[in-house]
């Protein structure tokens, strides 16, 4: 038998399952916070438009948003290969990403390697803000990481940092050729 689905109940399991509040869903998503507890409790249903932001803001697939979720067995049994130069590009003006893992849906984390472009803190319009948390692994070259509360911080090829997404942060090359990065978001 087929259960009919409650599409507030699997915004609300998904938002949970990034460890999100709704107050951090509302700044990923851009729908106000009260739009998002009216959807969570069934109270509304979301526009065309809502369902693309929530799709965007979550990091999710429209199937995702109106299927269950499977029932996993233990261990979940969850896998994915990238090949070398096959990850999903995503250039910005100061980045050019790599998105690793981009079969698996639902990750608890994002994998991606990036070639850092930016020469300045003033390549940047302002800090780079997000939800999570972040680890960086320089794989080539040298790097100065920015962190809105710390002084700057030079890294070279094989040092990392971990920290908070919600302080402002950037990073800048200062190799002659662009620094190479491996980054992953939680």
């Amino acid at each position: 038998m087929v259960e009919p689905l409650q599409l507030g109940q699997r915004v609300r399991q998904i938002r949970l399952s990034q460890n999100l509040t709704l107050e951090e869903a509302s700044k990923r998503t851009g729908l106000a916070r009260s739009t998002l507890s009216k959807i969570e409790n069934e109270q509304i249903s979301p526009t065309f438009t809502a369902v693309s932001k929530l799709v965007k803001g979550l990091g999710i697939d429209i199937p995702q948003l109106f299927s269950q979720p499977s029932k996993a067995l233990p261990g979940g049994g969850r896998r994915d290969i990238t090949r070398k130069g096959e990850g999903e590009p995503h250039p910005t003006p100061t980045y050019e990403h790599e998105i690793l893992a981009t079969q698996l849906t639902g990750k608890k984390m994002i994998p991606y390697k990036t070639v850092v472009r930016a020469r300045d803190f003033s390549d940047y319009n302002g800090w780079v803000r997000h939800g999570g948390e972040e680890f960086l692994y320089v794989l080539s070259g040298r790097i100065v990481l920015y962190t809105e509360f710390y002084a700057p911080v030079e890294l070279d090829e094989g040092d990392s940092a971990y920290y908070d997404c919600e302080m402002g942060h950037a990073l800048v090359s200062l190799s002659k050729e662009d620094a190479e990065i491996l980054w992953v978001t939680a």
